[in-house]
């Protein structure tokens, strides 16, 4: 909320994908904030550049494009909801289309150590940081107890953005506290380290599901892993395991999300089999 509402002007709109972070699970605030967010079609929750391409050529060519909310940004997340990655093609030409028609490319690395250390991805740190005009590196979810580096690459932050960031609630007193975990994070490779650790436990977590017969709604190959479970299944494993329901997949059984993290151990592997043994 932050970051787009000190990039944009109060009449301008951020372009998402339908399952895009700020389009389903930001409560409206980017809306509170002044700003529609455009949905596009999304698969596997991604946005598809010839979507983007597609919605830019009739906005451009729409008489009444001036009654419009003026889309001036595109919102990324990388990993994406579903933990799907975008590969450096698909962004580099997401990329062009923002250049084409003046729109700013930010991208939401909320996970963002998840995906560049996964093994499918095509995408590094500098490599990102040449291919957007903003983004920012997730501590909360990567290990830190809060906080998320926000990123300019090419020194342009929103003037006063400091300022614009007081406003919106986001500037700690003590602001030392956040940097010194970030400190510690990109010591001795530690922010990457950890973020291999979580996809090695995933890739252990979907091979049991596997094993047991269970089938994935999609095929992440980060930190999140999205099964099929039974109502019944369900209600008897969320008794011993957290994890989340994300959405229906029929009258009698749901997607659940299961995430790894820096602290997801061997033991607690060993216990979530135990459990899917119990009601399987």
């Amino acid at each position: 909320m932050t970051v787009i509402d000190g990039c944009l002007r109060h009449y301008e709109a951020v372009l998402s994908a339908e399952t895009g972070h700020i389009n389903i699970h930001e409560a409206g605030a980017i809306e509170f904030s002044g700003h529609k967010v455009i949905a596009l079609p999304s698969k596997d929750g991604k946005m598809m550049p010839r979507d983007l391409a597609r919605y830019m050529e009739w906005f451009s060519h729409d008489e009444s494009r001036e009654h419009l909310a003026q889309p001036a940004m595109v919102y990324l997340t990388f990993p994406s909801e579903y933990g799907t990655l975008y590969s450096a093609a698909e962004i580099t030409e997401i990329y062009d289309i923002c250049r084409k028609y003046s729109l700013k490319l930010f991208i939401d690395g909320a996970r963002l150590g998840y995906g560049l250390m996964a093994a499918e991805g095509d995408i590094d740190l500098s490599w990102l940081a040449a291919h957007c005009d903003v983004f920012y590196i997730g501590g909360t979810k990567v290990g830190a107890l809060c906080g998320e580096a926000v990123v300019f690459p090419k020194g342009d932050a929103p003037k006063s953005f400091f300022t614009i960031t007081k406003q919106h609630g986001a500037l700690m007193a003590k602001g030392r506290l956040i940097g010194i975990q970030f400190d510690a994070l990109f010591t001795d490779c530690l922010y990457f380290d950890i973020s291999r650790h979580a996809l090695k436990m995933a890739g252990k977590m979907k091979q049991l599901f596997r094993e047991k017969g269970l089938r994935l709604a999609i095929d992440s190959p980060t930190n999140l892993q999205f099964v099929i479970l039974t109502n019944e299944q369900v209600s008897k494993l969320g008794e011993q395991v957290l994890f989340s329901l994300w959405e229906p997949s029929s009258t009698d059984s749901m997607v659940c999300r299961f995430v790894t993290s820096w602290s997801t151990t061997e033991a607690d592997l060993e216990t979530l089999k135990k459990e899917l043994d119990k009601i399987l």
